[in-house]
């Protein structure tokens, strides 16, 4: 049964989906049986498109790489354009909306409403902001199970790494006390140029400069970017009852050079490590800078890669390590959730 798909949003990330499905559709269907179409773009800036028998993704993905619009897309019987994102979401035949707007991260606005509106039509959320998941997922968790949907963010900690599924379905069985993780690749790539001798200020200019951060970091260097991770992660597979400013956070901009070579010389390295400790029925969350000793898998983690450790009853501590970010990567965890909602599997 081919399984129908309405994509909110076309930057980067929608449009390495849109790639990843038009590429890898023999593939798919040959291996694993599935079968997508999409239906409807919809994109604040560059337009919206929708037709119930399916785009023509190549031909979508040109005309947007050549004029950054959807709108020279050519106009054929049962095409309609100009749908807002919630007449895409209501009206359209879709099956599942793929969450990927310009999300305000302190509200989660407009993906929180999207989710809402989608469970109310009886459709799945596949999303990769991190917003609505850190901020409401309790209530938009209710609502989903409410209205007999899906609801899957596996994109929204470490891309295409499956630090969510992995636990949940991997490791299922076990007690996991707690976890331990590097969340945030521009974090990491500074901390790696530091330790090679860059000050702060120069390790910080170069991840800018290379596309790692932005052009205003504080999200990512001050820890607030792990720290929503961290309540994802906590919430998700710690069962927690968390909400975001809850988790103490500390980032790692006052580190020194001095701080650096103390380190070193003690035969550790300085990560920004979020945690997750459980206690019986309660659950601890912070985030900030940590001397680890070099021993630790997370030590070896270096550059702009992601990590995370589980402590398992059953299987001892998990490493898993991979891209916390990245175009190809972040539609590949949307792809997965594609794939596990039309199987029926978590």
């Amino acid at each position: 049964m081919t399984h129908k798909v309405a994509l909110l949003g076309f930057g980067v990330v929608g449009q390495g989906l849109a790639e990843i499905l038009e590429t890898k559709a023999e593939t798919l269907y040959a291996n694993v049986g599935f079968e997508a179409k999409v239906v409807a773009i919809s994109d604040l800036m560059k337009g919206s498109l929708y037709h119930p028998d399916g785009l023509d993704l190549s031909l979508a993905l040109r005309i947007v790489g050549e004029t950054g619009s959807l709108q020279g897309y050519p106009d054929t019987p049962g095409l309609i354009k100009g749908w807002d994102s919630f007449q895409t979401i209501r009206e359209s035949n879709a099956d599942t909306i793929v969450e990927m707007t310009f999300t305000d991260i302190k509200t989660g606005q407009p993906a929180i409403d999207h989710c809402k509106a989608a469970f109310e039509s009886k459709k799945n959320i596949v999303m990769s902001n991190k917003g609505p998941v850190s901020l409401a997922f309790r209530e938009l968790e209710t609502v989903a199970k409410q209205n007999g949907v899906r609801w899957c963010y596996e994109g929204t900690v470490m891309s295409g790494t499956p630090s969510i599924r992995m636990p949940l379905v991997s490791l299922v069985g076990n007690d996991i006390s707690e976890i331990r993780g590097i969340l945030n690749g521009t974090t990491n790539y500074i901390l790696t140029r530091m330790e090679e001798g860059l000050t702060y200020e120069d390790a910080l200019a170069e991840a800018q400069s290379l596309g790692y951060a932005e052009a205003d970091p504080r999200n990512d260097v001050e820890g607030f970017d792990a720290q929503y991770k961290v309540t994802i992660l906590a919430n998700t597979i710690m069962n927690a009852h968390i909400q975001r400013d809850e988790i103490a956070r500390e980032g790692i901009s006052k580190l020194t050079p001095q701080d650096i070579q103390w380190a070193k010389e003690n035969k550790k390295r300085w990560k920004l490590i979020a945690r997750v400790v459980k206690e019986g029925e309660h659950v601890m969350a912070k985030v900030g800078p940590e001397a680890i000793p070099l021993t630790d898998p997370l030590a070896g983690v270096l550059g702009a890669q992601n990590a995370i450790t589980y402590y398992c009853d059953l299987a001892g501590p998990i490493t898993l390590i991979g891209a916390g970010a990245g175009r190809t990567e972040t539609g590949f965890s949307i792809l997965i959730d594609l794939i596990n909602i039309s199987r029926g599997q978590l």
